[in-house]
């Protein structure tokens, strides 16, 4: 065996594809960003202001994942670093990521997070949250200056919290007699604002810009421009790059998957031993990565969704034919049952149908709207989760909700 591992490691050594794969990788800033100029200036031409000491408006983005959202605002802010840091001006860019467990899902938790990034300390749990909000507010305001906030995939800890955070948040300026704040609010949900109160809307997103998908030809631009940094030369088959570019453009312009779907298609063809990436281990990647989206989506949704799919997938379970479809009544009557035994607060269905309508939308489900007549309309629902991965989203599940 150790004879075996020993081959496999020097082969690994000796044989790899990739000159840098950190390039290829999510927290990879390039030098620069194709396809993304307009966004990049008007960001910049926003957050400016900041090198004269002013606080620049509120800012929200927002676009379908892998647009270049998160991407421009880092780039543009380290750029502003830069120059700073030449000019002798001190601003401040602290950003969280709210799709993290255990940091965006109470304000507590939000606050507590950003007072140990500005150097300031607070038990995780235990104090009444308006200290913890008067910490906050105390420490910011500690000398003159300036910071700006960037709360990425807000729209996630919207779901796990509520809009008063922000609107609370926002508001923060009014009690600080030192030193300014601004945010900048990242979302994947185009329509986030939208379902908000009116009054944070009017508050957060005095300026917004709307990130547009990439289409086929823009990724492969994205993809070239990659390579060259990420593999050895001759690595990378012809037709690979268009091929991973297609099947992303098909994922709503997904730069992100185009380039994991890249990496992963790398690592496949090197275990193999291959010194080239050819097109089919773009196949064999995707596969890899559509079973390993299921897994991520339903871990890092919040709990209300996993108790309606576990509910989906119990009473899927307990049908003689795994192809029945059932009903949203049906559904809800299960969760009711769940959250009753597990001593849970049981949502109105309405609110259930719109968590169905979410889980749909994912693609973890079949739900149809079908007509009963004068009884209204209902989802005839039937579970899409392949069968090979049934045991293990049932796993992440009970594991989850502590069943």
């Amino acid at each position: 065996m150790a004879v075996e591992l020993g081959d496999i490691f020097n082969s690994a050594i000796n044989n790899s594809l990739f000159k840098n794969k950190g390039v290829l990788q999510v927290r990879y800033t390039p030098e620069s960003i194709p396809h993304r100029d307009d966004q990049i200036k008007s960001i910049a031409s926003i957050l400016a202001s900041t090198l004269r000491g002013e606080r620049p408006s509120n800012l929200f983005v927002y676009g379908k994942t892998g647009t270049g959202k998160t991407l421009s605002v880092q780039y543009v802010t380290n750029e502003l670093v830069k120059k700073s840091e030449e000019l002798g001006i001190e601003v401040k860019f602290e950003y969280l990521n709210c799709k993290l467990k255990k940091v965006a899902d109470t304000e507590y938790r939000v606050l507590a997070a950003l007072i140990r990034q500005l150097g300031g300390s607070i038990p995780s749990t235990g104090l009444p949250t308006d200290q913890v909000w008067s910490k906050f507010i105390e420490l910011v305001d500690q000398k003159k200056q300036l910071i700006v906030f960037i709360f990425d995939e807000v729209d996630q800890m919207i779901k796990k919290m509520n809009d008063n955070f922000l609107y609370s948040f926002t508001r923060i300026n009014q009690e600080l007699s030192q030193a300014q704040i601004s945010l900048i609010g990242i979302s994947n949900e185009v329509t986030f604002l939208e379902n908000i109160d009116p009054r944070v809307r009017s508050s957060l997103g005095e300026e917004e810009f709307v990130f547009h998908p990439y289409n086929a030809i823009q990724l492969q631009d994205i993809l070239n421009d990659r390579c060259e940094g990420a593999f050895n030369e001759g690595a990378v088959e012809p037709g690979v790059v268009a091929k991973c570019a297609a099947y992303a453009a098909r994922e709503h312009g997904d730069a992100r998957r185009a380039l994991d779907l890249l990496r992963i298609a790398a690592e496949l063809s090197e275990r193999e031993g291959n010194d080239k990436i050819e097109e089919e281990f773009i196949d064999l990647a995707n596969m890899k990565m559509e079973r390993d989206k299921i897994l991520d989506i339903v871990e890092g949704e919040p709990k209300q969704f996993q108790l309606v799919l576990y509910s989906i997938m119990q009473i899927t379970k307990n049908k003689s034919d795994k192809m029945d479809r059932f009903y949203t009544g049906d559904v809800y009557n299960y969760y009711q049952d769940v959250c009753d035994n597990n001593k849970i607060d049981v949502l109105t269905q309405r609110r259930i149908s719109d968590i169905l309508a979410e889980i749909d939308m994912l693609g973890l489900i079949n739900a149809k709207v079908i007509s009963k007549g004068r009884h209204g309309r209902t989802r005839e629902i039937r579970l899409s989760i392949p069968s090979n991965l049934f045991d293990k989203v049932e796993a992440i599940l009970v594991e989850s909700l502590g069943f």
